[in-house]
This record gives C-alpha cells, sequence and structure tokens, in this order.
C-alpha cells in the first residue's frame, strides 16, 4: 500500500512539473510589458491607441507637442502653416511636453501617429530620439485618410536602422477586437 501511495505522489508530482512547464512557456511571460505611445493631432489616432492599448494589454501613453497644434497649424495646403514648415525641414524636430519615460520595463513599443506627407510626423523623430528604444521591438502604427503604412513604416527603418522594427499597421476605424484578430 505504501508503495502504491508513493508511486501516487511521484506522480502528482511530475503532472505539476508539467503543468508549471506549460505555464512558463504562454506566450506573455511575466514580466514582459508593452508600450502604446502616439502623437494625435486630432483624435483620430489617440482613438485607435486605445484599441490598440485595449487589444495588447499595454500602457498608453501620448506624445503630446509642447505647443499643441492648432487647427491653422495643422492646415497642410498652407505653405506657411506649422505642419508644413515642419514637414518639409528634415532637421525639425517639435518639442514634447513633460519629462522623458523610462522605457526599461517595456518588451515591445508600438509608436502612432497620423500619416503626414505619406509619412510620419516629425515629432515621431523627437519621440524616438528621446529614448533609449534599443533593444526593444517597435511597431509603427499609423491612420491615414488615404496614404499607406508601408512608406512610413520604410523611412522610420531608413532613419533608424539600428532600431528593431516590426511591420506597420494602418488602423483606420478598427476595434480592438478586429486588431487582436490582426495581430494574430
Amino acid at each position: 500500500m505504501i508503495k502504491q501511495i508513493v508511486t501516487f505522489c511521484i506522480g502528482l508530482a511530475v503532472l505539476a512539473g508539467f503543468s508549471q512547464a506549460q505555464d512558463a512557456s504562454s506566450p506573455a511571460p511575466v514580466g514582459k510589458k508593452t508600450l502604446v505611445a502616439c502623437f494625435s493631432a486630432t483624435g483620430t489616432t489617440a482613438a485607435a491607441a486605445k484599441e490598440l492599448a485595449a487589444a495588447t494589454g499595454g500602457t498608453l501613453h501620448a506624445i503630446t507637442p509642447a505647443q499643441p497644434y492648432s487647427e491653422a497649424d495643422l492646415n497642410w495646403r498652407d505653405r506657411n502653416s506649422r505642419c508644413y514648415v515642419e514637414m518639409h525641414d528634415p532637421a525639425a524636430r517639435p518639442a514634447l511636453k513633460g519629462e522623458t519615460l523610462n522605457l526599461a520595463e517595456y518588451d515591445t513599443v508600438y509608436i502612432g501617429f497620423p500619416i503626414w506627407w505619406d509619412t510620419y510626423p516629425s515629432i515621431i523623430a523627437t519621440f524616438i530620439e528621446a529614448h533609449d528604444l534599443k533593444g526593444k521591438t517597435l511597431v509603427p502604427f499609423a491612420t491615414s485618410g488615404g496614404s499607406s503604412i508601408s512608406n512610413s513604416a520604410a523611412m522610420l527603418k531608413k532613419a533608424y536602422p539600428a532600431l528593431q522594427w516590426k511591420p506597420g499597421m494602418l488602423l483606420n476605424g478598427m476595434s480592438a477586437s478586429e486588431i487582436r484578430a490582426g495581430l494574430k
């Protein structure tokens, strides 16, 4: 009888060890965190970022300019508007509001923006250059009235080749469940 009890206990211990090994290989290891950072001039990209954060379980962070963009600043047809001037000056780096984030706890950083002139706004360059993103998995996402994200993603890879970029995602009007399905 004692032999049977010992055999039964060993069996339970083996099963418990197997269960722990299964848990250890789960897709979301403990300590792995996701940041969803986005710049949104009109609220459209912010809505997409909120859905992405819900879909990924990520922490949401607004990339906020020190000087907010007014409606006149966003008039892309006016060659004197702020967005036109910034986007046509490769050295433009609009200042960020707030402190630099400590990204040490994040493994994946989604970087979102509206597409301007078929690329990312200059403030995204400010954000990237202000933070240590080496060793992070970076995923661009965007909203756009007519452009795909392919040029923006290619330009980010070209401008910051030392960083680990994944393909970009265009999230026009997608819900968290649609985003989750797309991430798979």
